[in-house]
């Protein structure tokens, strides 16, 4: 590996998220909170907890920001050939497109990213916190990230809270937890774009809809021809399908199955 590739964006970004992460639960372990009461009372199990769901968040964070986001492969593979034979069996009133930027044949939800110079599957976003595209292969993973991010937080800001005593003299108080004062803040930050990221894409899961197909509608084809999303089958069978691949079948079929139900 050159030297310059450490210096790579996602390197930077991923070595920042990590060293973010141990920061605050240090400061957290530090100061006067909670989770140092409960070592002095010999409660270990809370501690501990908390210690492996940082891991586990940040395990995940680690998986979905280096992880395959379902690039479409430049060259097919037989299994995918085959796909795109009963495809054009698929009664289409949108033809596939070729991708201006890498040639490679579009399934229908597939959008090139600028960033990663790939096209992706059910695209969803570029995510610059990750340095890697969300898409059909890591968008579970990533929802199941932000809902462990979001309880990590709101037990860290918890933590930061408990060990804010506000009775101290100003001047000795900004020395002793001037530091817990601000990791409250930033976590207080952090809980609210987890909470809001989180609220959007299990909405967005609940309807089958990804965040570029419902800012762009207007702008895609096959979205632009029908009055509803041709992709939602309800609740139950949206979620069933995102987080167990069940039902399965390609896009075009759905597509054209939610076609021939409004004919």
């Amino acid at each position: 590996m050159a030297p310059w590739a450490l210096l790579s964006p996602g390197v930077l970004v991923r070595t920042g998220h990590t060293v973010l992460t141990w920061g605050i639960t240090l400061v957290l372990f530090l100061h006067d909170t909670a989770l140092r009461q409960w070592e002095e009372q010999g409660e270990l199990l809370l501690p501990l907890t908390f210690l492996l769901l940082v891991l586990g968040s940040l395990l995940l964070y680690l998986a979905v920001s280096l992880m395959d986001p379902g690039y479409v492969n430049v060259q097919p593979q037989p299994q995918e050939e085959v796909k795109e034979e009963q495809t054009a069996m698929v009664p289409q009133a949108i033809p596939l497109r070729r991708c201006r930027y890498c040639l490679v044949l579009q399934p229908l939800r597939a959008r090139h990213c600028r960033e990663c110079r790939r096209c992706v599957r059910r695209y969803d976003h570029h995510c610059p916190w990750m340095e890697n595209c969300v898409g059909e292969r890591n968008h579970p993973l990533f929802v199941a990230y932000l809902a462990l991010q979001l309880v990590v937080l709101l037990w860290s800001l918890y933590l930061a809270w408990s060990g804010l005593h506000f009775f101290q003299p100003w001047g000795l108080w900004l020395r002793s937890s001037g530091l817990l004062f601000a990791t409250f803040l930033l976590l207080s930050l952090f809980s609210l774009v987890a909470s809001l990221l989180l609220a959007s894409h299990l909405y967005l899961v609940a309807g089958n809809t990804t965040t570029w197909e419902l800012i762009s509608s207007h702008r895609i084809a096959y979205l632009r021809q029908r009055s509803s999303n041709p992709f939602d089958r309800g609740l139950t069978r949206n979620l069933a399908h995102f987080f167990c691949g069940w039902p399965s079948g390609s896009w075009e079929t759905l597509w054209a199955e939610g076609e021939e139900e409004e004919e």
